[in-house]
């Protein structure tokens, strides 16, 4: 037995790379016996590479690359959820009209609300000074304003609160080593887009701020950056739900067929068509026009109303006329509807997996749901409790478009 280990034994202790993991005897340590007898190693002297890795730290720094990726893709899913609060608290707050109420910014400072009379008074009197208390709120009282104050900080402290979730774990993961190259540059880009998220939230805000000598108008903020601010949020929800998914959701092996090929082509235009229509609703909030015409199918007495060219040049209606913006929303919202029906069928006829078509049925239930929602809110004159729940039903479509997309995503070879 001897005699047929040795050679192989001599071959692994002689070779470059095992040879300083090998512990080296010290002097005189050395028996002619073959007892076997194994003297204690000095400090700096190691016999295997996991040793190694234990003693320098670095094997109780990683997990496995499956359990990495799974503590990302739930770190994600929680963000997705925390950009989701955010989106839907904007929302109420756009809704009771309380976005104007706080009218400085300061990262930190502000994150103290007024506790005293005396603050509160003085930051009354610095709302007195601007717009909407001239035009609008004259006769307003302090205990109204520390209602819509209270909405405003609501949101903008919830807007820490996505940075904090974002950045201070991406900070550990990586310190960690739990992520890939590929995804390091992706957490970058979810980090910086949060920063730039939060400025362009004030960047809105001071729009409805602004003094106009020749506007009587209700003060509100840009509907251009108000879709801005809005697109944003999406695009952040949206990457990082999708990573999550990604992450988390075992993937199909589909057959690569014709039918597959344009099924997911039109559940990546769905999706796409769904994402413009949640951004259309931004500028029939930030114009109000959704009290415009409160009539469904038809707008007022006709299908189409006069009114919807009346400013020049002809694209300006297109972002500016309270009509077409109203227009322009219900006719995404009809062709969503009716793409989202079409997947489903197309979906009918290819043989899927189970989760797969649990996917393309949900997003059919909830665009139906969301189009009852959009109705109601319409002929009720756009009530704050039916409209934010409207708007919270674009996320949840969304979301389910993202689901179904990536469950028709193509396995890499």
């Amino acid at each position: 037995m001897q005699r047929l280990l040795s050679p192989p034994l001599k071959a692994l202790t002689g070779s470059r790379c095992l040879r300083p993991l090998v512990p080296r005897a010290a002097p005189g340590a050395q028996c002619g016996c073959s007892c076997g007898m194994r003297r204690p190693l000095r400090p700096g002297q190691y016999s295997t590479i996991s040793e190694v890795a234990l003693q320098s730290g670095r094997g109780t720094m990683s997990l496995p690359s499956k359990a990495a990726g799974r503590m990302v893709g739930r770190w994600l899913l929680v963000c997705s959820g925390t950009v989701a609060g955010a989106v839907i608290l904007g929302g109420v707050t756009r809704l009771t009209e309380s976005g104007l109420s706080m009218v400085d910014w300061h990262l930190i400072k502000e994150m103290k609300p007024p506790t005293s009379q005396e603050e509160w008074e003085a930051e009354f009197q610095r709302y007195q000074q601007f717009p909407e208390f001239k035009i609008l709120n004259h006769d307003m009282t302090l205990a109204e304003f520390k209602f819509i104050w209270y909405m405003e900080y609501s949101h903008r402290m919830w807007g820490r609160l996505v940075g904090l979730a974002y950045i201070l774990p991406a900070a550990y993961f990586w310190r960690k080593g739990w992520l890939s190259r590929n995804m390091k540059g992706r957490v970058l880009a979810l980090c910086g887009l949060v920063c730039f998220q939060g400025l362009l939230g004030w960047y809105m805000v001071k729009s409805g701020l602004e003094e106009k000598p020749d506007s009587h108008d209700i003060p509100r903020v840009s509907q251009y950056r108000l879709a801005a601010h809005l697109g944003s949020a999406l695009v952040l929800y949206c990457a990082s739900l999708w990573t999550s998914l990604s992450l988390l959701l075992p993937q199909h092996k589909l057959p690569e067929t014709r039918q597959l090929l344009w099924l997911r082509r039109f559940a990546h235009g769905t999706t796409g068509l769904v994402f413009l229509t949640a951004l259309s609703g931004a500028f029939v909030a930030g114009l109000d026009a959704g009290l415009v015409y409160n009539s469904f199918p038809k707008m007022g007495e006709s299908w189409i109303p006069e009114d919807l060219f009346t400013f020049s040049p002809i694209l300006r209606n297109v972002f500016e006329n309270p009509t077409m913006v109203q227009f322009d929303h219900r006719i995404l919202g009809i062709t969503s509807v009716t793409a989202i029906t079409a997947l489903y069928f197309l979906s009918r006829r290819i043989a899927l997996p189970r989760r797969t078509k649990v996917a393309a049925v949900t997003l059919l239930a909830l665009a139906y749901t969301q189009v009852g929602l959009g109705i109601s809110t319409l002929l009720m004159y756009v009530p704050t409790p039916l409209a934010a729940t409207h708007q919270s039903g674009s996320l949840a479509l969304l979301s389910s478009a993202l689901w179904l997309m990536n469950e028709l995503r193509r396995v890499p070879k």
